[in-house]
């Protein structure tokens, strides 16, 4: 497996990753004393989810601000991830996906480091990134790099009628 930063070459790989996850159940955060913590609600029938492919990579490619990488597995594109500076000091990962036969093999992980690097390289703080509380596994994998929460939003998923929340979370460095 190979990481590589965005390209002239490789820009239309951006979506390729993309493939449906699974929702297993979802977390409950809690805030108690300045701390968040979360207890885990398993669902009774797993269900797929899969976001729209909404990304303009030409806008990424050598952006001191923004950036993608991709995985590589051979000449496959196996995985994606979407950083950008943000505001508040963080690097912020818009999107991170890997495709289904390869998940579980270190792809994520890897994207992690790739994007502390490049952070550090930047003397931003820490990570930031959003999932929603019903993408367990996402959860489980973001509290297993060292993430934490630092903030929920009951509202941000409101007029999708849904009942999903957003959850912030963050890797301080």
């Amino acid at each position: 497996m190979e990481i590589t930063e965005i390209n002239q070459q490789n820009f239309t790989d951006i979506n390729k990753a993309r493939q449906p996850f699974e929702i297993i159940g979802k977390i409950k955060p809690v805030f108690v004393d300045g701390i968040w913590t979360y207890t885990e609600e398993l669902y009774e029938q797993s269900h797929m989810k899969v976001y729209s492919n909404t990304w303009d990579s030409v806008s990424y490619i050598n952006n001191p601000d923004q950036t993608v990488f991709f995985a590589y597995s051979g000449a496959e594109c196996v995985g994606q991830m979407i950083l950008k500076r943000d505001w508040n000091k963080y690097a912020f990962i818009e999107d991170i996906c890997v495709v289904k036969s390869e998940r579980g093999q270190g792809i994520g992980t890897s994207f992690i480091q790739k994007a502390i690097e490049w952070a550090k390289n930047r003397n931003l703080k820490g990570l930031a990134l959003e999932t929603q509380d019903n993408n367990l596994l996402a959860c489980r994998f973001y509290a297993k790099c060292g993430f934490v929460i630092g903030a929920v939003n009951t509202m941000l998923y409101q007029n999708f009628h849904n009942d999903e929340f957003a959850v912030f979370w963050y890797l301080l460095f």
